[in-house]
């Protein structure tokens, strides 16, 4: 009887996002990936994460990120995960501790310092300061703004009161986020620099402890809408902080950077099932 294949992997918390990352630089899986994500991330009978990362060559920067999340579908990018990402290739000798690769979304900078790892985040695009939102016959005021992924963020007076799971749903599958969908991000300040963020986030499905890119969303509608000065600090779901740090000239931000804590959980060998068996190489 033939041993299964097995193939390595690190478990990563970003700020409490979970990622199982692999170094597919020289050994790819050959199978379909999306159905590998699904079943790496299925808690209780896979490894359990919110998404995944596979790190591979680039000819030009240190690596290539390419995220899925934990439904399979891939995303653009994840600024937890490339935060992730950057420790994972430093640990690995991939790259030094200044470092810069490239994700579907484009060129990011990152520096280490101990477990704090700092990454430039692309300028937003696509910012809408007011979108009105009918969600089952009530109207509601929101942001839009593209961090990397799309993020509609709603200011609220007490984020404990709200209900993330069913409301963040009913944004999430709004007609006119179709057909790639929205996060839903919802936002407290509880001083003009720390802002409370709470997040449904598209492919997981649920609330996550933490959003990269939901923090980074929701610190520069605060920027915006009521004028918070550089930097900010976002409390996470998971009670962690990330720091969101911008440039703002008039309504223009410009060199941001999402900066917080990303360790190793544990390292392992996945034990492939035989519909994957032969599928790496």
């Amino acid at each position: 009887m033939s041993r299964p294949a097995r193939i390595s992997f690190y478990k990563m918390s970003g700020s409490g996002n979970d990622f199982v990352l692999f170094d597919s630089r020289g050994r790819k899986i050959k199978k379909d990936l999306c159905e590998f994500v699904r079943y790496v991330c299925q808690r209780r009978l896979g490894v359990g994460a919110d998404g995944v990362l596979f790190i591979e060559k680039d000819t030009d920067y240190d690596f290539f990120m390419r995220y899925f999340n934990a439904d399979g579908s891939e995303a653009e990018m994840c600024g937890n995960g490339g935060r992730c990402a950057a420790l994972f290739a430093h640990l690995k000798g991939i790259a030094g501790p200044v470092m810069s690769f490239r994700s579907h979304d484009g060129i990011h900078e990152a520096v280490i310092e101990g477990d704090s790892v700092k990454l430039g985040m692309k300028e937003p695009v696509q910012v809408d300061l007011e979108v009105p939102l009918v969600l089952s016959g009530r109207e509601l005021s929101a942001s839009f703004v593209d961090t990397g992924v799309p993020h509609v963020v709603i200011l609220v007076e007490d984020v404990d009161r709200i209900d993330v799971l069913e409301l963040g749903r009913e944004i999430r599958y709004l007609p006119r986020f179709q057909p790639q969908g929205t996060n839903a991000d919802f936002a407290q300040s509880t001083t003009e620099s720390v802002v409370r963020v709470r997040t449904y986030e598209r492919g997981v499905e649920d609330e996550t402890l933490a959003c990269g890119t939901g923090c980074v969303a929701s610190a520069l509608v605060m920027a915006l809408k009521r004028g918070f000065a550089s930097p900010i600090a976002c409390i996470t779901a998971g009670g962690e902080v990330l720091k969101v740090c911008f440039e703002k000239k008039g309504n223009v931000l410009s060199k941001i950077y999402l900066e917080g804590r990303a360790a190793v959980v544990y390292e392992g060998k996945l034990h492939l099932p035989n519909s994957f068996s032969g599928g790496t190489g």
